[in-house]
C-alpha cells in the first residue's frame, strides 16, 4: 500500500503541474485581454483548485504512513537535509501553497462578472503557490531519476 501510494502522489504532481498551468494561463490570458470573469473561467480556476486538493490529501496521507514523515520527526532529523525536507519542509510548503490556491479561487468565484478582479485573483495566488510547488518538490526522487 505505502508503495502505491507513493507512487500515486509522485506521479500526481504531474497533473499538479498541469492543472496550475493550465488556471494559470487562463487567467493571465483574460487578465491581459481584458475580459470580464465569467462561470467558464472559474471552472478553469477549478482546474487547478481540484488538482491540489486531492494531491494534498494523498500526501497528507503519506505523510502519516511514510517512515520519511510524521514518525520521523527528531532533533536529528533536522540536521540532515534530506530527512528534514521530507519531514518538514515539502509538507509545509505544499500545505501552504494549496491554502493560496484555495484563497485565490474562492476570492475569484465573488468577482464573476466584475471585470478582470477574478483572473488577477486566480494569477497572482496561482502563482506564488506555483513557485513555492516548484522550489519544494523534492527533486531526488522525482519520477524518472
Amino acid at each position: 500500500m505505502y508503495t502505491g501510494l507513493q507512487h500515486l502522489h509522485s506521479y500526481m504532481a504531474y497533473l499538479v503541474l498541469l492543472g496550475l498551468l493550465i488556471s494559470l494561463g487562463a487567467a493571465l490570458a483574460g487578465l491581459f485581454g481584458n475580459k470580464t470573469f465569467t462561470d467558464k473561467d472559474r471552472k478553469l480556476g477549478l482546474i487547478g483548485l481540484i488538482t491540489t486538493h486531492l494531491q494534498i490529501v494523498f500526501g497528507l496521507i503519506l505523510y502519516f504512513v511514510s517512515p520519511l514523515g510524521v514518525s520521523n520527526f527528531s532533533g536529528d532529523s533536522m540536521k540532515d537535509s534530506v530527512s528534514r525536507l521530507y519531514m518538514l519542509e515539502h509538507p509545509l510548503t505544499m500545505v501552504i501553497a494549496v491554502v493560496l490556491v484555495t484563497i485565490g479561487y474562492s476570492k475569484a468565484k465573488r468577482l464573476i462578472g466584475q471585470g478582470s478582479a477574478g483572473f488577477k485573483s486566480i494569477a497572482i495566488f496561482y502563482a506564488i503557490a506555483l513557485i513555492l510547488i516548484l522550489v519544494r518538490i523534492p527533486w531526488i526522487s522525482w519520477p524518472g531519476n
